[in-house]
């Protein structure tokens, strides 16, 4: 039996990864983190007998290390960062492999991506299984792609966009990493079987369905999307497409942000989070996170096209729901071959969609 250590078990994100591992896996659970206390309250919520909790310090060496190790018959497998651990990355990693734990991360950092690079060989030689820009994005929307590649006999287009229109929920640390991307924008798309320049933007719009209609997006780039036109080599046209949230945090306070944090990357990180966070939560209902693909090829020798959308109300749960979606492959050792992996590469996706629908994400197809 698989046991599966989660750094921030009871934050946000955390909180659903262990709610739907418990549901749809019969894996013991270790909720970690530097506050015992928070992980033990969330443990008699959960009332569980296969939950314990672990104090964890994500930016001490040794305190990952020991939290790794085998405690009585417990000894996890993997280790779960659900954390804002970015700056500790290379502790992280190098904690895993020492103790020659699996690796699993849903963060978004270059700088995190830089260190699982530089330990690519090391993972691979050690037959451990590291996956790493897992969840809502990154995480779907290669695998999106992909899952719209089994619609059609030859892809030529494949453009997706991500909407979110949230309430007003607390900032956390995880925001912060969130606005520290910004730092490192990138906005290349793929056009005309080429990659733009980082710095060119591009905008569309997009229709998200009757309850959202059509909104403008603006081109945001992912790691995740570099290697597809290798993998479908008639690919001519690809990228990711935010949606903007409202006209306060559109037109103003995005370029506010922009501005600020280039003129103080430090000191400015978390004040404009903040502001970011206030200005996106004033986004009118309906409050629903959606990401949708439109594909573009051949099927049976003529023009055809694809069309997906995945969406939940809860952004945190969206980000979860993917994760415990790939873990039930990587599980039985169907997706957990040795190396480092992107999530939206290595997940099976047809199955990660039909299993995302069982832990109620909404996905619809068209035609």
């Amino acid at each position: 039996m698989a046991t599966i250590l989660i750094l921030g078990g009871y934050g946000y994100t955390g909180k659903f990864l262990v709610k739907h591992l418990l549901a749809q896996t019969d894996a013991d659970i270790i909720i970690a983190g530097r506050n015992l206390e928070k992980a033990k309250c969330f443990a008699d919520e959960l009332n569980d007998s296969r939950v314990t909790v672990r104090q964890v310090d994500a930016s001490n060496y040794n305190s990952l290390v020991q939290a790794l190790q085998p405690s009585t018959s417990l000894r996890p497998n993997l280790c779960l960062v659900a954390a804002p651990t970015t700056h500790h990355a290379e502790t992280v990693i190098r904690a895993c492999l020492d103790a020659h734990v699996d690796y699993l991360d849903v963060q978004y950092s270059s700088k995190k991506l830089s260190a699982l690079h530089a330990a690519e060989n090391e993972i691979k030689n050690a037959g451990l299984c590291f996956v790493t820009e897992a969840g809502y994005h990154p995480g779907l929307p290669a695998a999106l792609i992909r899952y719209a590649a089994t619609k059609l006999d030859c892809i030529e287009s494949a453009l997706t966009a991500g909407y979110l229109a949230m309430k007003e929920i607390p900032y956390t640390e995880a925001v912060d990493e969130l606005m520290e991307a910004f730092l490192e924008y990138q906005a290349q798309v793929y056009k005309n079987g080429a990659w733009t320049k980082p710095s060119q933007w591009d905008m569309r719009s997009f229709d998200f369905g009757k309850d959202l209609g059509k909104r403008t997006c603006y081109s945001m780039f992912f790691e995740e999307l570099r290697n597809l036109p290798n993998i479908y080599p008639s690919l001519k046209e690809a990228g990711f497409y935010i949606s903007g949230s409202n006209w306060l945090a559109d037109l103003i306070v995005t370029p506010l942000v922009f501005v600020g944090i280039k003129l103080a990357p430090k000191r400015g990180i978390r004040p404009l989070g903040k502001l970011m966070w206030w200005a996106m939560g004033k986004s009118k209902p309906p409050y629903l996170v959606a990401l949708k693909v439109e594909a573009k090829g051949q099927r049976n020798g003529k023009q055809a096209e694809a069309q997906i959308r995945i969406a939940h109300p809860d952004g945190y749960e969206l980000t979860a729901i993917p994760v415990v979606a790939y873990l039930l492959q990587y599980l039985d050792s169907s997706a957990g071959k040795p190396g480092l992996h992107l999530m939206g590469h290595i997940a099976e996706p047809v199955r990660l969609f039909k299993d995302m629908q069982k832990m109620g994400a909404e996905v619809i197809e068209s035609p």
